[in-house]
């Protein structure tokens, strides 16, 4: 099972007018970013231009000098932009072009692939282009910045061009492929906490056998879907978009993107926001715990709301007690599945996405209200049609890569894999963090089993010394990315600057704070930080 942290706010779904978008955080169970808003977007940034944004540094070295002089002719690309396919995103202003990078960037001279780009135009006259990543790993670049309209307030789209790229390994940018469908499908039903040695040796066979089809089915390119490498691909990118500093908008995973970014090219980052940040520095188990607290914390606000302010909530009216309604009904689906409405049943893996992939965003939960309500009545339809949703499934069919991504890349950044029979002995310290959740985090720690592949460079200690200042925001209940993480974040960063959100749902900016969303704001337009920590 993978799961993952995913950014508000970015690709239309047709179902109940939603975005969804993708993050993976333990080296098992998945952490990444999706996050989802209706049309009616009451919270978003304001979208009428107020004002023009002060000119990049131009004083920065020039933008196509290579870190290397191997790498000249990536650094030397012109871009050719033109319209996107007619129906491929959602704003027809858009415009595609593809960017070529090194399989392996020391050995430049070798393999190549092409990175999908997607490129909004600036509605006035542009000061430079402001590159943004969702997160997944898994999530697709280009369909963020298509919906940029609706994501970003207008005074950024009056003044930057927004691009965005599929990463290496993920959308149309030379995709990693694991599994069929009807495997992926199989996969991801799996019951998430094994409950006997033969249930948890064929979760283990499982994540072997994932693995094994990455390999048989993308080759040579699995060892090359790092984060390192995707930050170095970001640096080409920068370059062939004649920008002497990078101006950048990443969140969740895109923060540790953005992060790893900092501290390859430290001379390079001109204004950086890095939105629901990721701890660097913590090893697998420590993430996934903190991950599992993190749901916790969101679901017993969730219930919170529902028991405590909400007449007649279908959880009654204690907080403990309607915690405890959806630990029966998570263990209870494990043993007997609930029919469905679609070509499937509602699994014990389904019943787990489709329960926090609500989590994301308070705009949710009254959808999450009407998934569970049905299931505690017998029907898993639309719990199972959240879980989808997360899966990027529509008809029996997956649209992207990114429940293969999200692994792929995860595991070759950290393969840290714990044996099947020494999971038991994390589980309570998984359960101390989340009676609901903490188990099935724990047998995510199975996860990367099976992995061949290590990674061509190293993942740097992150201080980025010598960056120009970086922005972390973090919300103070964020399911996916505990605010306890953009915290580290910002102190392990030399020229870190922390936003706080007091709110629910992942993800900081956007989210209806317009304290937040001016001090986003001012520093991608003036390059205005904070002097201090902020908490709005």
């Amino acid at each position: 099972m993978s799961f993952g942290m995913r950014q508000r706010r970015a690709v239309v779904v047709v179902v109940a007018g939603l975005l969804a978008l993708a993050l993976l955080l333990s080296a098992g169970l998945a952490a990444g970013l999706v996050v989802l808003g209706d049309d009616d977007q009451d919270d978003a940034p304001a979208d009428t231009p107020t004002r023009t944004a002060a000119p990049l540094d131009a004083d920065a070295a020039d933008a196509r000098t290579p870190p290397d002089d191997s790498l000249a002719p990536f650094y030397d690309q012109e871009l050719a932009w033109e319209a996107c396919p007619p129906g491929d995103y959602e704003d027809d202003a858009a415009e595609c072009t593809t960017l070529t990078v090194p399989v392996d960037y020391a050995e430049a001279g070798g393999d190549t692939i092409d990175l999908a780009l997607l490129r909004l135009p600036a509605e006035g006259e542009a000061v430079g282009s402001l590159v943004v990543n969702p997160g997944g790993p898994g999530a697709r670049g280009t369909s963020y910045a298509a919906a940029a309209g609706r994501i970003l307030g207008g005074d950024l789209l009056a003044n930057l061009d927004v691009v965005g790229f599929d990463p290496r390994g993920v959308g149309r940018s030379a995709p990693v492929d694991c599994l069929t469908d009807a495997e992926l499908d199989a996969f991801t039903e799996a019951d998430p906490s094994p409950d006997d040695p033969t249930e948890a040796a064929a979760y283990a066979s499982a994540q072997e056998d994932f693995f094994a089809g990455c390999a048989a089915r993308t080759g040579d390119l699995l060892g090359h879907v790092s984060t390192v490498e995707a930050a170095r691909d970001m640096d080409v990118l920068r370059a062939a978009l004649g920008d002497p500093r990078l101006v950048y908008l990443g969140a969740s995973y895109g923060t540790d993107l953005g992060a790893t970014y900092a501290e390859l090219f430290p001379e390079r980052v001109g204004r950086m926001v890095l939105d629901a940040g990721v701890d660097p520095s913590l090893g697998a188990v420590d993430e996934a715990i903190g991950q599992a607290g993190g749901f916790e914390t969101a679901l017993r606000s969730y219930v919170g709301n529902c028991t405590e302010n909400i007449s007649g909530c279908y959880l009654g009216d204690d907080l403990q007690g309607g915690l405890d309604t959806i630990s029966d009904l998570l263990d209870r689906v494990q043993e007997e599945p609930l029919p469905t409405t679609g070509d499937r049943e509602l699994s014990g893996g389904l019943a787990f996405y489709g329960l926090v992939f609500p989590l994301y965003s308070e705009d949710l939960w009254p959808l999450l209200d009407q998934a569970l309500r049905a299931a505690l009545d017998g029907d898993g339809t639309a719990l199972a049609t959240l879980a989808d949703l997360y899966l990027s499934r529509t008809d029996g069919s997956y649209a992207d890569n990114s429940a293969e991504a999200i692994y792929a890349v995860r595991c070759l950044d950290d393969p840290t894999s714990v044996p099947v029979e020494d999971v038991p002995d994390l589980v309570p310290a998984f359960e101390e963090a989340s009676p609901t959740f903490g188990e099935t985090f724990a047998w995510g720690m199975v996860g990367c089993q099976g992995v061949t592949v290590e990674a061509a460079e190293p993942r740097p200690e992150i201080d980025a010394a010598g960056a120009a200042p970086i922005m972390v925001v973090g919300t103070t209940r964020d399911p996916a990315t505990p605010y306890e993480w953009s915290v580290a974040l910002a102190e392990q960063l030399e020229s870190g600057v922390l936003v706080t959100r007091d709110g629910d749902g992942h993800t900081g900016y956007g989210q209806g704070d317009a304290c937040v969303d001016a001090a986003v704001e001012d520093y991608l337009l003036d390059g205005t930080a904070p002097e201090e920590d902020l908490r709005c």
